[in-house]
């Protein structure tokens, strides 16, 4: 196979259900020096007068050599080809919050961004799902008398954990001799019953860090906090704050929300609006099977496959379990007929961030974007992403996304 001697790049997407696997060989000049590639069940070997490159696959991961099909050069990208491929470990994905085995603990809340104690020594006894958004209307046709929970938010007690779609519900009346997070200094709306005790737009009840000023969560009642599960980790009283890179928690997070509720509702597109009720992207879920290695490397044996460097650990695996995303930004007034379009469809779920965390993801999207090959960057109009959601402990993976 014809191909440049350096700086070869390597991608290859398996999906886990399908047993199959695209895999890109890339070249910076295309008019480079002759190259001859063997693929081994196990290994990528690449020859050029240069010297040669291999490249080994993860423990677990096995590539069919004789499946080999579909073989294309596509201008800007490389060689294309598909291959049958077995990918054999699985990461289970669990709650954000585990409510197994953190209900009844003490737990400290800590700020993601800075590790300002927000919480210290709270002990949950119960740790419960909030119910679908559209329960009071399931509840009418269920009972043959009035609703008895018209118009009665749902707030948690003293012991009590809360959670929704992308925030926890908590009770901070404990928490009155503690320091606790800044509120905003304005006047107090009314609840709401749509989406779970949302304030009014006019209300703002913003819940601010008092170290790095980030926006945590939102004011409920007197006594009740929402906290955005994008702002805030939740460790055992006997763990010291993880520090996990911002960006990587992030992707993680919103990619376990997706998954989830696909999941659970059956729902593949998604709309993520701010705080302030302004929609921000546009993200439509292809699959939650996606095993991604990519190399871009000169050396002679490559053994790591970094996507975005700066998050890469010496120790980290080389295989990341994720989900594939198509986006469409919608700040600027960017696409607002498809974005209105969508708040009409009852099939596409809102999602609701601080308006900064949605910004913060649609820059993620768009740098992780880039790294693609350029021939898997969009779709249809849409722009493609693969994240990294968290792996079996609970907390982000040690890579990102894309």
């Amino acid at each position: 196979m014809a191909a440049a001697a350096a700086e070869a790049r390597v991608f290859l997407e398996v999906r886990r259900r399908l047993q199959s696997a695209l895999l890109i060989l890339g070249v910076p000049d295309e008019g480079g020096l002759p190259m001859d590639v063997c693929i081994t069940p196990t290994s990528l070997q690449m020859k050029s007068p240069g010297g040669c490159t291999e490249l080994w696959l993860p423990a677990g991961v096995r590539l069919v050599p004789s499946s080999c099909r579909g073989l294309r050069h596509v201008a800007g990208d490389g060689l294309h080809m598909r291959l049958q491929a077995r990918a054999e470990f699985c990461t289970k994905l669990i709650s954000v919050f585990n409510q197994s085995s953190q209900a009844q603990e003490c737990c400290t809340f800590y700020c993601q961004s800075c590790g300002e104690i927000i919480m210290r020594n709270r002990k949950l006894l119960r740790v419960l799902p909030l119910p679908h958004e559209n329960w009071g209307a399931l509840v009418d046709e269920w009972c043959c008398h009035p609703n008895p929970f018209a118009n009665k938010p749902l707030h948690p007690q003293a012991n009590d954990c809360f959670t929704g779609d992308c925030f926890f519900l908590v009770n901070l009346r404990r928490d009155l001799q503690q320091p606790r997070p800044e509120v905003a200094p304005v006047e107090t709306g009314c609840l709401s019953s749509e989406n779970h005790l949302k304030m009014k737009p006019k209300a703002n009840t913003k819940v601010i860090c008092k170290r790095c000023k980030v926006m945590l969560g939102e004011t409920v009642s007197l006594e009740t906090t929402k906290f955005y599960m994008t702002e805030i980790i939740i460790q055992p009283s006997e763990r010291n704050f993880p520090i996990i890179p911002r960006s990587q928690f992030v992707q993680s997070v919103i990619a376990q929300c997706l998954v989830e509720l696909s999941s659970a509702r059956s729902t593949f597109r998604f709309t993520l609006q701010g705080h302030d009720g302004k929609a921000y992207i546009l993200l439509w879920l292809l699959n939650s099977d996606t095993l991604v290695i990519e190399a871009l490397e000169s050396s002679t044996s490559i053994k790591k496959f970094p996507l975005l460097e700066d998050l890469l650990k010496a120790d980290s695996s080389s295989a990341w379990n994720a989900v594939k995303v198509l986006y469409q930004p919608c700040i600027k007034g960017r696409n607002a007929e498809l974005a209105s379009s969508w708040e009409s469809d009852v099939s596409v779920h809102c999602l609701t961030l601080p308006s900064a965390t949605c910004l913060e993801l649609l820059l993620i999207l768009s740098r992780s974007n880039a790294t693609l090959p350029p021939s898997l960057r969009c779709m249809n109009s849409f722009q493609e992403e693969i994240c990294v959601p968290v792996n079996e402990e609970g907390e982000a993976g040690a890579f990102p996304i894309f």
